[in-house]
């Protein structure tokens, strides 16, 4: 009787899906992920408003490379999560999160190179812990680990409004990049919302508040 002969790329078994997420990994750390969508600018020549003084592109790179951090562990989370669901529509909806995040990603890591600025050199310990953050949620089961996703939207906007209050008002090439992340989180969030995530309880949210914190506060230097 004859058999259809194995196929990696239609039917990927778990060694392929490791090695697959295993390289997406490695394009997230290496800044080799691709950006489908142009860098986002405000006004007809963005360009023109940079800021000057060394101590506010010192402040504006330092804020890129928290916002850059942030979108590493976002491709973590949502790999881990992807990985996690058995159900096959919610991976591919947690890969077209990840994939609009890795627009994100390419932004943030090209605005760091404009600004003479360097990636956290603690990337992979940030992608590491967040991929085993991501895999314990979705363990929990899809609505909880939506209900993550949609509070890690939340308080990754309200993060995203803090740091447009302190970009310097001349930076509005780094301004346009961070508007336009907060839009795409808060979109995020909503959709998680609506597909049946739950509010995490309490607890949950502060220890998740309280390790942003500890990334954020580092990241901000290394």
């Amino acid at each position: 009787m004859p058999t259809t002969p194995y196929d990696p790329l239609r039917n990927p078994g778990p060694f392929d899906r490791a090695l697959a997420a295993f390289g997406r990994a490695l394009a997230s750390l290496a800044g080799a992920a691709p950006s489908s969508r142009p860098l986002p600018v405000r006004g007809a020549d963005a360009d023109a408003d940079e800021p000057v003084e060394m101590s506010q592109r010192r402040l504006s790179g330092a804020l890129m490379r928290v916002n850059h951090v942030g979108e590493v562990c976002a491709q973590a989370l949502y790999e881990a999560q992807a990985a996690s669901t058995a159900d096959p529509a919610l991976e591919r909806e947690f890969r077209a999160a990840a994939l609009e995040e890795g627009d994100h990603l390419a932004w943030t890591r090209e605005r760091l190179r404009e600004l003479g600025a360097r990636p956290s050199l603690l990337n992979p310990l940030w992608y590491a812990g967040s991929f085993a953050i991501g895999l314990a949620a979705g363990r929990m089961g899809d609505r909880i680990s939506l209900g993550f996703m949609a509070e890690t939207e939340r308080q990754v906007e309200s993060h995203l409004a803090r740091h447009l209050d302190r970009l310097p008002p001349s930076d509005s090439r780094s301004r346009a990049i961070v508007a336009a992340m907060q839009e795409d989180e808060a979109r995020h969030g909503e959709h998680a919302r609506r597909l049946g995530g739950v509010d995490l309880p309490a607890p949950a949210r502060w220890a998740m508040r309280a390790a942003s914190k500890v990334m954020t506060t580092t990241a901000h230097y290394l």
